[in-house]
């Protein structure tokens, strides 16, 4: 009996939420490594994951950079009948934004584009918008849609059709970005799609989550609540840290072998599905690897010797009391130039080394982010 009502529970609390497959697809920097091109870009793109949370100094710039590393994508489509697009799930920006059939960038003929005209239900925006980035910009008009998302339709949702492109994203494996923070974050105008699929009553919860799998297939977003069929133990909340637009938490420190190593007396951190990497401070970041017994590659990349890496220790992140373990089968990442850690330097960010470890559930009713421990 008890077996029975525990199932219809998690039946109840399950009902009505969406689950959108993600892909782990080949990265830019693998793209460009394999082509023998990623040195060029690496000097004429020197900015890292960090870019993203520098100060914005006018409206027209978001505090994005294009990390080379991002790899999880899913499809939406656009329009009606449905076009269908690649699009980086992004939790630190907050608009949505395609090719267009126009742009005179070579990125967009590598990707997919979204042609207003073959769609019934498209109306043209007034507005032009520029996000900038460190590593380039997209730039074009804004339109109004019908936006399909797993078995959702999002009615009247802006979002940008891009009329020119930064050269590095002819690399990276999706067509698109839509983004996942809050709406103080838009640089379209409008309200983002997540808030319209809560404000439209779409979902039962006004909450996402993300299960980020080490393989090709199996990662998902799940907008509308959890499914704890990704994740063991007991979900660890923690609530937004000050007044922000971004998932911001507060770390209390983080230590490897019961030493702090980083983050001494709390630092802010943003939860960051958009970034590969754990970013912070240079000094902070160069300790980690100091005690992982990393050394500087010719990138600046802290490379480890990948016949160690079992013997590596876990750094600990400690947040709002709990104790949340990185062993070095998460932080170590192997690639064709070797084995280096998932740690760079910049404003505290944790990306998908994080996330790859820990189910994260993104809660806006309640500001908080929850973690739990990946299956």
């Amino acid at each position: 009996m008890k077996s029975a009502f525990v199932l219809l529970a998690f039946l109840a609390a399950s009902q009505g939420i969406i689950r959108i497959p993600l892909t782990r697809g080949k990265s830019a920097r693998q793209e460009l490594e394999e082509r023998g091109l990623f040195q060029e870009h690496r000097r004429k793109f020197p900015s890292g994951p960090a870019a993203e949370l520098l100060p914005m100094k006018e409206q027209s710039v978001v505090n994005v950079t294009f990390d080379p590393d991002t790899t999880y994508y899913g499809e939406i489509g656009i329009g009606s009948p449905p076009q269908i697009f690649k699009v980086l799930f992004d939790t630190a920006s907050s608009d949505l934004w395609v090719p267009s059939m126009t742009c005179a960038s070579s990125a967009c003929d590598k990707h997919s584009r979204f042609n207003s005209s073959a769609s019934s239900t498209f109306q043209a925006g007034t507005k032009t918008f520029t996000i900038s980035y460190y590593s380039g910009y997209v730039s074009g008009n804004t339109g109004y849609e019908l936006i399909k998302i797993g078995s959702l339709y999002v009615d009247h949702q802006i979002f940008g059709l891009t009329e020119t492109e930064a050269d590095l994203l002819e690399f990276v494996p999706w067509d698109g970005i839509l983004g996942l923070a809050f709406p103080g974050l838009s640089h379209e105008g409008g309200t983002p799609l997540f808030n319209n699929l809560w404000n439209q009553g779409k979902i039962p919860r006004n909450m996402f989550s993300m299960y980020m799998s080490s393989s090709v297939e199996g990662s998902m977003l799940i907008l509308g609540g959890m499914d704890s069929s990704y994740y063991t133990g007991t979900m660890n909340w923690i609530p937004l840290y000050k007044a922000t637009n971004y998932w911001n938490i507060q770390i209390q420190s983080i230590t490897i072998n019961g030493n702090t190593v980083a983050c001494s007396g709390g630092c802010e951190a943003s939860v960051d599905s958009g970034t590969s990497l754990i970013v912070g401070p240079g000094q902070d970041i160069s300790n980690i690897n100091g005690w992982l017994g990393a050394s500087s590659d010719s990138n600046g990349d802290a490379m480890v010797s990948c016949g160690i890496t079992n013997l590596l220790p876990d750094v600990v992140f400690h947040i709002n009391g709990y104790n949340l373990a990185l062993p070095p089968s998460a932080y170590v990442m192997q690639s064709g130039s070797g084995c280096r850690t998932g740690f760079a330097s910049g404003s505290w960010i944790l990306g998908e080394v994080f996330m790859r470890r820990f189910y994260t559930a993104f809660d806006v009713s309640n500001n908080r982010v929850g973690f739990a421990q990946a299956v």
